[in-house]
């Protein structure tokens, strides 16, 4: 490469590189306010499991934080996702298992009615909202 091109592709990279950044803060803007709304109540608004409810309950709620490193160093995002629309039994609250979102996802799609991952409107919205908090507790990963 010629050293005349030099400064535009410095000013280029230097471009990307700031754009890429702003668009992987909005990235998880979706899965902040899933968490926000729906987690931060037990776990935390940092994921360690000291949110404001997390003294009234029975077990501790987890530290989402660790997710990775209690794994290998590799974020079980299936496992997550599971937990978090309700196929994965997770104890808290005594015995019972953890709240789960999936149905609720379901019910504010206008899909009441159907079964939950029966309807064409409901499942898109459904994955979506629970992939977008997936992606979010990923990067509460010490």
């Amino acid at each position: 490469m010629s050293f005349r091109f030099m400064p535009l592709v410095v000013s280029l990279t230097a471009f990307l590189g700031a754009t890429a950044s702003s668009f992987a803060a909005d990235d998880v803007a979706a899965g902040r306010a899933e968490f926000q709304n729906s987690c931060m109540s037990c776990h935390g608004d940092t994921g360690k499991g000291n949110g404001p409810l997390a003294k009234y309950l029975t077990i501790k709620p987890a530290d989402l934080t660790l997710l990775s490193k209690n794994n290998n160093g590799e974020y079980p995002f299936l496992r997550v996702f599971q937990t978090i629309d309700g196929r994965a039994v997770v104890k808290t609250h005594g015995e019972g298992p953890m709240p789960f979102w999936g149905d609720r996802y379901t019910v504010q799609s206008g899909a009441a009615g159907a079964e939950p991952y029966k309807s064409y409107t409901s499942e898109p919205f459904v994955r979506a909202r629970i992939l977008e908090l997936a992606y979010f507790i990923q990067t509460l990963q010490e």
